[in-house]
Formats: C-alpha cells, sequence, structure tokens
C-alpha cells in the first residue's frame, strides 16, 4: 500500500482567500492557490491543474504498463490531460492527448492500449463522475 498525502492552509472567504498547498514528498515547491486562479486562470496553480498533472502521469504509466505486457515497450510517450471547469457546475471535461513512439508496435495494437489505459489508469477510475473523458492518440512510427 503507498500513501500520498498534500495540505493545503486557506485563509479568508473564496472569492478574494488564498490559500496553498504542499506535497508531503516535496518534490516541487508550494503552490500558491485562489479562486481567480482556479476560474480564471490567473497566475497560480487550482486544484484542476494538480488533477491533470496527476492524470496525465497515470495515464502515461497505465500506456506504458500496456505496452510493456504486450512485448512492445514504449520508446517515448508524450501525455497532456486538459481539465475543464466550469463555474457552478464543476469538472466538466478531461481531455487526454497522447502521442507514443512504439517499436515493434503498430497503430492499431498502440490505439487499443491507449483506450484501455484512458478507462483503466487508477485516477481515471476515481475520476469516473467526471461526464467525459476524451481521448486523442497519436501513433508515432
Amino acid at each position: 500500500m503507498a500513501e500520498s498525502r498534500a495540505t493545503t492552509v486557506w485563509t479568508g472567504d473564496l472569492q478574494t482567500g488564498r490559500g496553498s498547498v504542499a506535497v508531503a514528498s516535496n518534490s516541487f515547491p508550494e503552490q500558491q492557490v485562489t479562486w481567480q486562479s482556479r476560474a480564471e486562470r490567473t497566475g497560480g496553480t487550482s486544484p484542476e491543474e494538480l488533477i491533470a498533472a496527476a492524470h496525465s502521469s497515470c495515464y502515461c504509466m497505465a500506456l506504458s504498463n500496456a505496452l510493456g505486457k504486450a512485448g512492445t515497450p514504449a520508446e517515448r510517450l508524450e501525455a497532456t490531460a486538459t481539465v475543464t471547469f466550469v463555474p457552478g457546475q464543476g469538472i466538466t471535461r478531461i481531455q487526454l492527448d497522447v502521442a507514443g513512439r512504439v517499436p515493434g508496435s503498430d497503430e492499431a495494437a498502440f490505439l487499443e492500449a491507449a483506450e484501455g489505459a484512458r478507462t483503466g489508469c487508477p485516477v481515471s477510475k476515481a475520476l469516473a463522475a467526471v461526464p467525459e473523458i476524451a481521448l486523442n492518440a497519436r501513433f508515432e512510427a
């Protein structure tokens, strides 16, 4: 079992307050969060940006695992997760874009593994309440 932990300290109300979030591993510096950084994407980070980071990294791990188990380990994978937040509605969509260089594989096998990782990675499963998790996968020969 592995546990991960982050702590946020917030002061003030939602509109004018601010906070900071730190991860227990200290693997990256403490990040500032505000309502403006969340709703308007002005400076600082947001919960959605942190979710995007978690989702893109988890997705790459899941896809890498699937390709390796198929006997065609990836030379390189690059995944971007774009999380859409609508104030008053929440997270409405996540777009995963992945490009992969996978020697010994073909496009069909790559696309099948990419789709399996979209639904099977632990972060995708945790985000199952999001109305749409879309995938755009590109195989690089």
